[in-house]
């Protein structure tokens, strides 16, 4: 990896959708898989319990904390009145960290290179040759009263593309009970996507809305009405609870969103998304390359829509005094790594 800035430009919005993005990219037939695969098949998404040891979890937690301290701003996991905007950096939703170089720091790439986690999308996919998104993480301080938070219900799938295209994950670190915050999912909603937008229909006008110009983006934000639609149809929204250690994937077309935690633990996990590496263009490879070399975050997708957050962390009107263009530890450039980064040939 090289720090030298490289300007990276996203595809044309009218190239965003590959292949048309009208068909499947792949196929499952109905059958029975004799494991989590057929519970993801059914709802949509599926608990994986103990990938990663709880002793493993806990490295995980103490890098992250460790993380936000690097940044030298007052931060205390064990003074609550640091958890604060002024001693935190910026995120997104109370949490959520994609800038800074967070999505290449080495507990990231660490993350997505564990052999379990890997297991599960070569398993899902039934595929060896995967690429991996560039996610962000999130550390979300419970009990926060310098917030405005509301629920953003959306999917991460453009209604333009057809079948199942991306499968979204998360590693959980902490315990994640009822009031713990994390992840809401609609289960059974990955199943009505079609049905659902087979009638013209507009993204709400949320708070945390893309702007218009971005119309080819995979993100839609559901409204009231929507998510009472799904669930005039049996779908049921849940909290995924989880231990250290567990995994959760869902399909890209699932509505979901996060809640902020209200108790007393710190909410700590590692968002990863994995495709066959078939999925991309030999020009979103070269597009991932240029933003893994330049330790540049994506969306959720790995082999199309990279588009580069190239958005500078805000303070205010400001761009955050602690802005950086670099990991605080770089990651090993393992094969492992440079092949998950579309780097490196399998």
């Amino acid at each position: 990896m090289s720090s030298t800035e490289t300007k990276v430009t996203p595809p044309d919005s009218k190239n965003w959708l590959p292949h048309g993005g009208s068909h499947d990219l792949v196929t499952f037939e109905p059958r029975n898989y004799g494991d989590w695969r057929d519970e993801f098949h059914k709802n949509g998404c599926v608990v994986i319990k103990n990938v990663i040891s709880p002793e493993r979890a806990q490295y995980y937690r103490e890098k992250q904390i460790q993380w936000l301290k690097n940044f030298e701003l007052g931060f205390d996991e064990n003074d609550e009145s640091t958890w604060t905007e002024a001693h935190l950096p910026v995120s997104f939703k109370g949490g959520m960290y994609f800038a800074y170089g967070s999505p290449h720091e080495k507990m990231a790439w660490e993350a997505r290179t564990e052999p379990a986690v890997i297991n599960i999308f070569e398993t899902l996919w039934e595929t060896k040759e995967l690429i991996s998104s560039f996610d962000g993480m999130n550390i979300s301080m419970p009990r926060r009263k310098d917030l405005r938070w509301s629920p953003w219900p959306h999917c991460d799938q453009n209604q333009r593309r057809k079948g199942m295209q991306a499968v979204q994950g998360l590693l959980n670190y902490a315990p994640n009970g009822p009031k713990d915050g994390g992840l809401m999912l609609m289960k059974g909603s990955s199943k009505l996507f079609d049905e659902f937008f087979a009638q013209k229909r507009e993204s709400y006008n949320h708070e945390d809305a893309p702007p218009p110009e971005m119309e080819f983006m995979d993100l839609f934000l559901f409204n009231d009405k929507d998510v009472e639609w799904f669930k005039e149809r049996g779908c049921e929204l849940i909290k995924v609870n989880m231990e250290p250690g567990d995994f959760v994937l869902w399909d890209s077309r699932t509505m979901h969103y996060a809640c902020l935690p209200e108790g007393d633990q710190i909410r700590h996990v590692q968002y990863i998304c994995m495709t066959p590496k078939r999925f991309a263009s030999p020009e979103a490879l070269e597009l991932k390359k240029q933003c893994f070399e330049n330790y540049i975050g994506t969306t959720h997708w790995p082999h199309c829509n990279i588009r580069p957050t190239k958005e500078k962390p805000m303070r205010g009107d400001v761009v955050c005094p602690k802005d950086r263009s670099e990991p605080f530890e770089k990651p090993e450039l393992t094969d492992t790594v440079l092949k998950l980064a579309g780097v490196k040939a399998y």
